[in-house]
This record gives structure tokens, sequence and C-alpha cells, in this order.
């Protein structure tokens, strides 16, 4: 970190001295990151040591943090730590799973399973999916994380005439989906937002209120069957949906 330090102070001396000094101290940390000189789940010191190690007041560094924390480049975890954030773009324009994703970005895809059951659908379930109360559905809960870091809070609902256990599922839906010819080809989505609740927040990592966005999915076959549900909680600070829109 003593060499983060060097590079910090550097970086702020070839700043316009005109700038207020938390914007100089901001501007330093977004270089470090662009460098690579701080990747994501570096932690940073404490306002104090920060403060002290740079000659600046603990305002001074507290109101470059909480910028950045605002834009999402920062993050506070539990225990007053406040480290480098990683963002994960997400293209709306083609149907993938999160395991996809993730790969395609570098990322090593994991979850940690909270439950895997069969049961009866909620009446929720049976009208997103069409289908009738005596029928079953295998149910997923589990967070989705990219090399190690908790991403989102991902349930999932697949009628049991696709999978016959949900041991099936390992680590990806869509494989197991797929080596029973049953892999989604479109999907209808719809977004929107919330705080985050305290439950949410402790899965996750982050504060409580902290805005997720959450992404509800039905998924269709070729066939137009409907073969999965699923609800998705992302964390908004490293999480951005992007979209290409043309005349």
């Amino acid at each position: 970190m003593d060499d983060t330090l060097d590079h910090l102070r550097t970086e702020m001396a070839g700043l316009d001295n005109g700038l207020p000094l938390y914007k100089r101290l901001k501007a330093g940390l977004e270089a470090l990151v662009g460098r690579g000189l701080l990747k994501p789940g570096d932690v940073l010191p404490g306002e104090r040591p920060l403060a002290e190690a740079l000659d600046l007041s603990r305002v001074t560094v507290r109101k470059a943090i909480e910028a950045l924390v605002e834009e999402g480049r920062l993050r506070r975890r539990q225990g007053s730590k406040t480290e480098i954030a990683s963002h994960v773009e997400k293209s709306l324009s083609t149907l993938t799973s999160f395991s996809e994703d993730m790969e395609s970005r570098g990322l090593s895809p994991g979850c940690i399973w909270i439950s895997r059951e069969i049961s009866r659908p909620s009446p929720t379930e049976m009208m997103a999916l069409g289908i009738a109360a005596g029928e079953q559905v295998l149910r997923f809960r589990r967070i989705r994380t990219a090399d190690g870091s908790p991403i989102a809070i991902e349930t999932s609902t697949v009628p049991a005439r696709f999978l016959q256990s949900p041991d099936l599922v390992e680590s990806s839906l869509y494989e197991a989906l797929s080596t029973v010819g049953a892999m989604p080809q479109r999907a209808i989505q719809r977004m929107r937002s919330r705080p985050a609740s305290t439950r949410d927040a402790e899965l996750l990592e982050i504060e409580a209120g902290a805005p997720l966005l959450i992404v509800e999915r039905r998924c269709f076959l070729a066939d137009e069957q409907l073969v999965e549900l699923s609800e998705t909680r992302y964390r908004g600070d490293v999480y951005d949906f992007v979209f290409e829109l043309r005349r």
C-alpha cells in the first residue's frame, strides 16, 4: 500500500492546483484504478490513515470517498471497509446465462446455494408459467458470485416436467436444461429498482437500503413452452445494463 500511496501523491501533484482537494484525491484514485494499480476488491486504508499519509483532512478524504461510492467506483463493505468496486456490463439484446456473462468478461462465475427444492407452485408461479396447481416445480435460490464476490441473488423456477430433480443442477441451470433439450431460446424481461432489505444486504455484503436492480424474466423454448421464471436482484453498484437503440 505504501507504493500505492506514492503513486497517488504523484497523480494528485500533477493535477490542477485550482481543483478542490477532494476532487484531486478523487481523480487520483480514479487514475490508479484506470492504470490497474488499484484492482477490484482492493481495500483502501481507513479515512484517518489515508488523511495522515496524504496530509489531508478527514473531511476531504471522506468527501472524495463518498463521491466515488455514489458513482459506484468504490463500495463500502460491512465492517467499515471501503474497497474498489468491480462493474459488470450486461447487454439486454441477447439471452445469456450469468455464467456466460461472467466468463465473457474474464471473471470466474460461482454460486452459493441457499436452497434447492421441489414443491407445488405458488399462485404467482402458476400464472407466470401457465401451469396448474397440481403440477410440481423445481425452485432454486442462490447467491451468484464473480471472482468470489457476491453480485446477485437469483431465484429460478422450472416446471418439473423439464427437470426431474433439483440435484441435476450443480452450478449452471442452463447447462442442466441444455442436457435435456430444454435450453431457453427467447425471454421477456421486466426491470425495476428497489432498496435492499436487511436480508438482501446481508447476503450481498452491502448496506441495507443500497440500490438493487430487479430483473424478472420468463424464458421460452423454440415451441413457445415456458421453461423458466426467474427473479434476480443485482447489486446496483456493480451491474450496468446496456441497451442498443437504433432508428
